[in-house]
């Protein structure tokens, strides 16, 4: 065989921002449920810490449609399940497995509270991430359809604050319909992820855009 006349092996490349940002959105994926445990104050709004991991998860996103389009972030947002489904197979599976005798009970107590949750949560959880994420994406993509690569704050406020009105009807409504009186919950998580989705969301969008167009202006 004549070496010297076959082709080189293709190579498959991806773009450095695009790496980078997708083992960022597979961390957050993970994190968001376990910071869900713990709901903080700001001001006289409360929601679960598990907001900020989401809302980084909406940042990444939209920031991959600003950059490579629709199609990939909507692909990113599919793939995401991966992870989700996974660190909550580990979790059913290792709080199954019995602790060491030697672990203390008031730390093994703590864990299991934490960690445990009921089928609707978790049902509530990974229908609510796909669903809203996936709106997210188109929301803010349609718009820049609608007026180009302009005013990226407001198309990244506006379907940040939709798709998290999506995001708490649906895990909400699965994780807690029937077991109590849900409307004064819906009203005060809405209200509180929608302040936040408009605060935080558009300058990190911003400042993600930047960074992967830094990253990738490297490569050429």
């Amino acid at each position: 065989m004549d070496t010297a006349t076959s082709p080189a092996p293709a190579t498959l490349t991806m773009p450095r921002s695009l790496f980078l940002l997708s083992i960022f959105y597979g961390g957050m994926v993970c994190i968001a449920g376990v910071l869900g445990n713990k709901q903080v104050a700001l001001g006289p709004l409360a929601v679960e810490a598990g907001i900020f991991a989401f809302l980084l998860l909406v940042v990444t996103s939209s920031s991959i449609a600003e950059l490579h389009g629709r199609e990939i972030a909507n692909r990113l947002v599919l793939w995401g399940f991966i992870p989700l489904l996974v660190s909550l197979a580990l979790t059913i599976l290792v709080l199954n497995v019995p602790a060491a005798p030697a672990m203390d009970p008031a730390r093994l107590s703590a864990f299991e509270t934490m960690m445990s949750g009921t089928p609707r949560i978790w049902l509530g959880g990974i229908v609510a991430y796909g669903l809203s994420t996936l709106l997210n994406v188109t929301i803010f993509t349609r718009l820049k359809g609608s007026e180009g690569a302009r005013l990226l704050w407001l198309r990244s406020a506006v379907a940040s604050g939709l798709s998290q009105i999506v995001d708490t009807l649906i895990f909400i409504g699965i994780a807690f319909y029937g077991v109590f009186p849900i409307g004064e919950l819906l009203v005060g998580q809405m209200l509180a992820k929608v302040t936040l989705s408009i605060v935080l969301v558009p300058p990190l969008i911003y400042f993600f855009v930047w960074l992967g167009r830094r990253l990738d202006s490297r490569l050429s």
